[in-house]
């Protein structure tokens, strides 16, 4: 063995989540025994992100879920309040955080994040174990966030998301265009992870992951923080709006980055609850079949980046009708 492959190939610490290190890994996404018909698993991958296109409602989500919980939490309506100085405005960013946790962007997200789960040992072992992971989720949530925050602090008046303008058919408004940029980007940067978990296309992370095994999940971290960049959610407008107009970019760093932690918060509580009760059979259940550790990271991958690009840029541009037809349920 070389000392490359001491160095590569240590032990997990005991508060570490195991992936099963079969050869051939490369990253913590990138892991187990390539599953046969890879060709079906996309097909029906990219048709379940598709067909949850055309059932989703965003208006149910926002505002059904995200406006109830919202006016709950702050104790009166979130949209009609003013968000009157800085600390009523750093509460509204982890409270607005919470209520837009139930997207199928952040869902998906931690979808992809299941696998890793599994861990054995005792209780304080299996408590630990998920902390690692959104640990290090945190910190490429943080930096982007915050980055933004920043950003909107200095300039967030002159920005596309600021706009007040109203879509109308035929046209795309600014804050539309850059949502379709930055869901569309991300779509496909999900899309491409699911086939490099099949092995269709190259690892990205194989390289980097060789020093920093942790890197995957920084990168994972930032594109959930990047969901706020493009996301026009009513709560999370009135937040932008509100730090675009203080031009405080400490006050902008610190709302966007509240309004991250709070809208991973749920997800982060699922995912330990999942490991806390299930983490050792689901390890059982991998290691019995190391295929199926792929498979399920590229299906979590591949239907979350098919809905976000579909959702955020097909369906979008025929809701504007500049595209004759989209599909959609009559309840979305």
């Amino acid at each position: 063995m070389t000392n490359t492959d001491r160095r590569t190939s240590r032990p997990p610490a005991d508060d570490e989540l195991r992936v099963p290190a079969e050869t051939g890994r490369t990253s913590i996404f990138v892991a187990g025994e390539t599953p046969r018909r890879r060709g079906l698993i996309i097909t029906l991958s990219v048709l379940a992100g598709f067909l949850l296109t055309v059932v989703w409602s965003a208006e149910f989500v926002d505002r059904t879920i995200g406006d109830n919980v919202a006016n709950t939490l702050l104790g009166h309506d979130a949209k009609e309040t003013p968000i009157s100085g800085v600390v009523a405005g750093v509460l509204f960013a982890f409270v607005s955080g919470i209520a837009g946790t139930f997207t199928a962007c952040n869902v998906a997200a931690f979808g992809a994040l299941a696998p890793l789960a599994g861990t054995s040992g005792g209780r304080l072992s299996r408590f630990l174990a998920p902390l690692r992971p959104l640990g290090w989720m945190a910190v490429g949530m943080i930096a982007v966030s915050a980055t933004y925050g920043v950003v909107v602090g200095l300039v967030g008046t002159a920005m596309p998301q600021f706009s007040t303008a109203s879509n109308t058919a035929g046209s795309l408004s600014p804050r539309s265009i850059q949502s379709m940029v930055v869901f569309g980007a991300i779509g496909l940067i999900m899309i491409y992870l699911g086939l490099a978990a099949l092995r269709v296309v190259p690892d990205p992370f194989a390289r980097i992951s060789r020093r920093y095994p942790n890197a995957p999940l920084v990168f994972m971290g930032a594109l959930i923080a990047g969901f706020l960049i493009g996301r026009p959610f009513s709560l999370f407008r009135q937040m932008f709006r509100d730090a675009a107009e203080s031009g405080n970019p400490l006050y902008g760093a610190a709302a966007f980055t509240l309004q991250s932690i709070g809208n991973i918060v749920i997800m982060a509580v699922l995912f330990i609850l999942l490991t806390w009760f299930a983490g050792s059979r689901l390890q059982r259940w991998f290691a019995a079949r190391p295929s199926r550790l792929a498979a399920t990271m590229a299906v979590a991958f591949l239907i979350a980046g098919a809905f976000t690009f579909l959702y955020w840029d097909i369906r979008l541009l025929a809701r504007r009708e500049i595209i004759p037809w989209y599909p959609t349920a009559p309840w979305a």
